[in-house]
């Protein structure tokens, strides 16, 4: 099997949950992240965009949609982009 590129964006529970420390316990939660960045949306609150690359196999984006939600401080974890690398 191959290996996949996954984008997802992390909603957190409020705008007072400091995004630092979001993205500090994002990191440490799933191997494989690449690049974690703040996308504000508006009134203080602002998405995580986080990248990764993980292996292609069955349930493979669904288990890192699941633990990436999972994460204190993040409401919703919605995967946006999927492409097989090469």
């Amino acid at each position: 099997m191959g290996k996949v590129a996954v984008i997802l964006k992390l909603m957190p529970e409020s705008a007072e949950v400091p995004i630092e420390e979001l993205k500090a316990r994002v990191q440490t939660s799933v191997e494989g992240i690449d690049a974690i960045e703040a996308e504000p949306i508006g009134f203080g609150l602002s998405a995580l965009k986080v990248a990764a690359v993980i292996e292609d196999e069955e349930g493979a984006t669904d288990a890192l949609e699941s633990k990436l939600g999972a994460v204190e401080g993040i409401a919703t974890a919605q995967i946006i982009d999927v492409n097989r690398m090469i």
